[in-house]
C-alpha cells in the first residue's frame, strides 16, 4: 500500500506531538489499570483487543494491495493500525495471529507519532523561530542558544520519517521498523546529544528574556494564543526534542516485548534499544554535566574549613543531597532526657563520593568540622524510640577527617527525610522491598498516573505510565522507587502513583524487563551496585 509524508501529517491534523503522547501515554494507563483488575495478564484489553474478523475479500494474484489514507479523518480519536478501513477491509485481520496484530499496532504507533513529532518542531520553527517581529527582538547569539541545532534535529526526524514511510509502503503489513530506528540512531541522532546538552543554557536564557525584554514577552504570548498552538506554550515546543528521543526508546521497547524469541526481529530490536539506550545516556549526562559543574563551584565559595581543606571541585564529583539535620549533644545515656537542648543543629553535603558535616555561619557561608569518603559510611535506625526521638538515626564515620571512627546521633524533621539520608548516606543498606536486580518473582509495584519533576537531587523524575519497583515507602507519603525501563532511582511522593496489585501483572512487567536488558547481562550484574542517583 501507498502514502507519503503529508499522509502520514494528515492523518495526525490537528494532534500535536504533545497531544499524540499524552493519549497514548494515557491509553497505556487505562490498559494497565484493566490489566490489572483482570485474574489473567493475557486478556485482551481495548488498545489490544482483537476486531472481529472481517469478512475476507476475493482477491486475484494481479490485483494492487489496497493504498491506505493514514488516518485523514481530522478528529482527534487515537486510532490503530486494526481500524484503518484499507486494513479492516483487506481481509488481513483473519489471517494474523492476536500476537502479530499487537505487534503490527506497536510499530505503527511508531511510525505515526513519529510524524505527530514532526509536525510539533515544524511548527516550533515556523510559527516560532522563523517569526520576524521574533527576529528582530532577538540578537543573534540569544536565537541561538533559545532553538540550538533544532533545523538539524528537524531535518534528522525528516529522513527518519521518510524512511519509516517507505518500510510502510512495502506491505500491508509492516515487516520490521528497528531496522530503520537503529540505522538512523547509529548515524544521525547525535544532533539530539548536542540539543539536549544546551538544556541548561536555554532555559536560562528564555527566563532571561522573559524578564529583561518585554517586546520579547508579548510576542511569545502572542503567537501562543495562536489556534495552531492547540494551547500549548512555547516552552513545550523547546523540550520536544529530548522528550521524543527519550520516547522512542519506549516505543521500541513496546516493540521488544511483542516479537517473537530468538528471531531476526528480536536481535534488530535488541540493537536498537541498545543504541537509543546510549543516545539516551549521553543526553542525561550532557544535561547534568553543565549543571553539576556550577553547582560544585557556589559551593565552594560557601565552605569554610576549620579542619584540614579537602578540594571539592572535581569533574567526578557532583552532589546527591544536602540539608539540616540535628545532632544530639552529650553520651548515649542522656537519650531519655526529653529536650529541645539536646540536639543543636548541624548541615550536611552529601556528594557521591564525599560526605561534608558543617554548620552554618552568618554570610550564607557553612564552617567544615568533619568529613569521611561516603564508602566509609553506614547507618543505623533507633528502635523503640520516644516520640522526642521519633526519626532518629545513628550516623557512623569508620574513618573521618581525623583518621578515626567517629559517631553521631541525627534527628530528621519527618520519617521520609530520615529514610531519605539513610538511603542516600549508605546506598548499599538493604530496602524494605527486593529491588528489579534481584531476579525474585515479586516485588511492590507503581504506576505513574501523575507527572512529577524532581525538587531535590535524590528524587527522581517520573512520567505518564512509568512502571516502578517500590523499593521502600514511609507513613509520610513518599517512596523510594526504581524505575524498570532504565533502573533509575529516587524518591517521589506516593500520590503521583497508583499500585499494580495482580501478582501476574508484576511478574510480566519483571518478565519483560529482563528481556528488554537482556543483550547485555554483564551490565545487569552491575545495576545492585551502582550509584544511580
Amino acid at each position: 500500500f501507498t502514502c507519503n509524508l503529508s499522509d502520514l501529517l494528515c492523518c495526525l491534523l490537528g494532534l500535536l506531538y504533545q497531544e499524540y503522547r499524552d493519549k497514548s501515554t494515557r491509553q497505556e494507563i487505562e490498559t494497565r489499570r484493566l490489566q490489572d483488575s483482570q485474574t489473567d495478564p493475557e486478556e485482551s484489553s481495548p488498545s489490544e483487543e482483537t476486531p472481529p474478523e472481517a469478512e475476507p475479500t476475493s482477491t486475484t494474484e494481479n490485483k494492487a494491495p489496497p493504498q491506505i489514507s493514514l488516518l485523514r479523518n481530522s478528529n482527534s480519536r487515537f486510532n490503530l493500525w486494526q481500524d484503518l478501513p484499507e486494513i479492516r477491509s483487506s481481509g488481513v485481520l483473519s489471517i494474523l495471529q492476536p500476537d502479530e496484530i499487537k505487534l503490527q499496532e506497536a510499530m505503527f504507533e511508531l511510525v505515526t507519532s513519529e510524524a505527530s513529532y514532526y509536525k510539533s518542531l515544524n511548527l516550533l520553527v515556523s510559527h516560532f523561530m522563523e517569526n520576524e517581529r521574533l527576529k528582530k527582538i532577538l540578537h543573534p547569539s540569544e536565537a541561538h542558544i533559545l532553538f540550538s541545532n533544532v533545523l538539524d534535529v528537524m531535518a534528522v526526524s525528516e529522513r527518519f520519517l521518510l524512511d519509516l514511510e517507505q518500510r510502510v509502503e512495502e506491505n500491508i503489513v509492516i515487516s520490521d521498523v528497528c531496522d530503520i530506528v537503529y540505522q538512523h540512531t547509529v548515524n544521525h541522532f547525535s544532533v539530539y546529544i548536542t540539543y539536549v546538552s544546551n538544556q541548561t543554557y536555554q532555559e536560562r536564557a528564555y527566563k532571561q528574556l522573559l524578564q529583561d525584554k518585554p517586546a520579547f514577552r508579548e510576542v511569545i504570548s502572542q503567537l501562543e494564543l495562536d489556534p495552531k498552538c492547540k494551547g500549548l506554550s512555547f516552552s513545550s515546543f523547546l523540550i520536544l526534542p529530548f522528550q521524543r528521543i527519550t520516547r522512542l526508546k519506549l516505543l521500541v521497547q513496546n516493540i521488544l516485548k511483542k516479537v517473537e524469541e530468538k528471531s531476526d526481529r528480536e536481535t534488530t530490536a535488541l540493537d536498537a534499544h541498545k543504541e537509543l539506550e546510549t543516545v539516551v545516556k549521553a543526553c542525561n549526562e550532557g544535561v547534568r554535566k553543565m549543571s553539576r559543574t556550577e553547582q560544585m563551584i557556589s559551593i565552594q565559595k560557601k565552605l569554610e574549613f576549620k579542619i584540614k581543606s579537602v578540594p571539592i571541585i572535581s569533574h567526578s564529583r557532583w552532589l546527591l543531597k544536602q540539608g539540616e539535620l540535628q545532632q544530639m549533644n552529650g553520651p548515649k545515656t542522656s537519650r531519655t532526657l526529653r529536650t529541645k537542648k539536646l540536639f543543636r543543629e548541624i548541615y550536611l553535603f552529601l556528594f557521591n563520593d564525599l560526605l561534608v558535616i558543617c554548620r552554618q555561619i552568618p554570610g550564607d557561608k557553612y564552617q567544615v568540622f568533619d568529613s569521611a569518603p561516603r564508602g566509609l559510611l553506614r547507618v543505623e535506625e533507633l528502635e523503640d524510640q520516644g516520640q522526642s526521638l521519633a526519626n532518629v538515626f545513628i550516623l557512623r564515620l569508620l574513618e573521618n577527617a581525623d583518621d578515626r571512627e567517629a559517631s553521631y546521633m541525627l534527628k530528621a524533621s519527618s520519617q521520609s527525610e530520615m529514610k531519605r539520608w539513610m538511603i542516600s548516606l549508605a546506598p548499599n543498606r538493604r530496602t524494605k522491598f527486593v529491588s528489579f536486580t534481584s531476579r525474585l518473582v515479586d516485588c511492590p509495584q507503581i504506576q505513574c498516573v501523575h507527572p512529577y519533576v524532581a525538587q531535590q537531587p535524590d528524587e527522581l523524575s517520573l512520567e505518564l505510565a512509568d512502571v516502578l519497583n517500590i523499593l521502600d515507602k514511609t507513613d509520610d507519603g513518599w517512596i523510594f522507587g526504581e524505575r524498570l525501563h532504565d533502573q533509575e532511582r529516587g524518591w517521589f511522593p506516593s500520590s503521583m502513583g497508583e499500585e499494580i496489585l495482580n501478582p501476574k501483572i508484576r511478574a510480566q512487567n519483571l518478565k519483560e524487563c529482563f528481556r528488554v536488558h537482556k543483550s547485555d547481562d554483564s551490565q545487569r550484574r552491575k545495576l545492585g551496585s551502582r550509584n544511580r542517583q
